[in-house]
């Protein structure tokens, strides 16, 4: 998900009354909630980058080890402002115990976001480079930042009119927030059960199949499915119930000079490494490979790789 949905997580998980636990412990959250996204300096490498992010800072070792890594910094920035007279006399006394686990809180909360979309994350680097998804939200979504930052501000607002209940807007939108992942999570397996249906009938056999989230419309899916040569799309609304099936297309990835390519381009071996159902088309003397998932999408060009036929 995007950092302004993680940030708000952690602030909201803070005004459920955690941050209470110890002082700094509102920035631990929310800095922890953001930390396995340090690999976005990967993108100085543009295309290539989609080989390195969401892997080795999302995978188990870094979970262990980064939440260590900020409450580290949290209580040396404590002591730093005590011995320059800075620290505000308000805040609560550091505890080291509670800030590494609000720091873990934080940290769990990213990837578990992560997983939602179709982006995909590969939760077990660096012991599998297997990608997971989970299909259920677009990487932002706006209903979800509403929730949140209205949460947020009612609760601070009791907060500070001194409203024993101010923790109470907090937890009631943290269970909403559970509420609308959870179904939309059931969306998306009704989407792709009625399309695997629908091409059944048709008898068509598709490999795999995706219900792919779209933004804003979170009652949408756009349909995705592939086998060995072909895809096809199709849309699926939850409010009429249809699921509308498109032309077959080749998927051309069996050209014989793909694998060529992937070998002495960097772009394109870091692109077939993260893409899930790649689509390969001639252009001229290029080949262009694009994924399926973001077709027609405003940041399309961003997961496109066009190279030099051999």
């Amino acid at each position: 998900m995007d950092n302004l949905t993680h940030s708000m997580v952690g602030a909201v998980l803070g005004q459920m009354g955690l941050k209470r636990r110890s002082g700094l412990a509102m920035p631990t959250l929310i800095i922890a909630a953001n930390i396995p996204d340090i690999d976005a300096t990967c993108a100085i490498w543009g295309t290539q980058s989609l080989a390195m992010r969401r892997g080795l800072t999302h995978g188990p070792l870094a979970l262990l080890l980064l939440p260590l890594a900020v409450t580290g910094l949290m209580i040396a920035f404590d002591r730093w402002q005590a011995r320059r007279e800075a620290r505000p006399h308000q805040r609560l006394p550091v505890r080291p115990a509670w800030l590494l686990i609000l720091a873990y809180i934080g940290t769990l909360s990213h990837p578990a976001l992560d997983w939602l979309n179709s982006y995909g994350i590969r939760l077990l680097e660096p012991f599998s480079s297997r990608w997971f998804y989970g299909d259920t939200l677009f990487i932002i979504d706006i209903w979800l930042w509403a929730l949140l930052i209205a949460g947020f501000w009612v609760s601070r607002r009791k907060e500070r009119r001194g409203d024993p209940r101010w923790a109470a807007p907090a937890r009631a939108t943290f269970a909403a927030a559970c509420i609308y992942v959870l179904a939309n999570g059931l969306i998306t397996v009704h989407a792709e059960r009625e399309t695997a249906r629908l091409l059944a009938s048709r008898s068509a056999g598709p490999v795999l199949v995706v219900a792919n989230p779209v933004p804003v419309r979170f009652w949408s899916r756009a349909m995705l499915w592939r086998d060995d040569h072909v895809y096809g799309e199709g849309h699926f609304s939850l409010l009429d119930g249809t699921v509308i099936e498109r032309r077959s297309t080749p998927t051309g990835m069996h050209d014989p000079r793909i694998a060529e390519i992937r070998d002495t381009n960097p772009d394109a071996r870091a692109f077939l490494f993260w893409s899930r159902m790649p689509v390969a088309r001639i252009e001229g003397r290029e080949l262009m490979l694009t994924d399926q998932r973001f077709r027609g999408l405003p940041v399309a060009k961003s997961f496109t790789v066009r190279a030099s036929l051999p």
